[in-house]
């Protein structure tokens, strides 16, 4: 188990999408207040099906396009709910000050960007095994 874990930390794109995932959990503990639905929070859920998404990327470091297919939907996930958390502050009462408004969107922002660079890394291991395999 141990050496499983030492071959996916040095990968680069594991950091990235561990990144990832660090922001969907601090997302999570600073927008507990927001809830759509009663007595549910539509950011949790969110926010949980993101780490799971991440979490399923990071373990299946064999499968490179499953990686790929895993970060491009938690990108589109993180878009939505960038939107979602701008509108929403936006449509919240009082100034524009950044204390009282909250970092919420800062985390997806954060997320989006490390899962688009952990593709790229993908995408040149992937390059890299094939022209590899070529050269068999």
């Amino acid at each position: 188990m141990q050496l499983i874990f030492i071959i996916m930390l040095q990968r680069i794109q594991t950091v990235w999408i561990f990144l990832a995932v660090l922001g969907a959990v601090f997302l999570f503990i600073t927008a507990q207040d927001f809830s759509l639905f009663e007595g549910t929070s539509f950011i949790s859920i969110i926010c949980a099906v993101l780490v799971l998404c991440g979490l399923l990327s990071i373990f299946s470091y064999k499968n490179r396009k499953r990686q790929i297919l895993l970060n491009t939907i938690s990108i589109f996930i993180n878009a939505l709910l960038l939107g979602l958390l701008a509108y929403w502050l936006l449509s919240l009462s009082g100034g524009i000050h950044f204390p009282e408004k909250g970092i919420e969107p800062i985390f997806p922002l954060i997320s989006i960007i490390s899962l688009f660079i952990a593709n790229v890394f993908i995408r040149k291991d992937d390059r890299l095994v094939k022209s590899v395999d070529r050269l068999r």
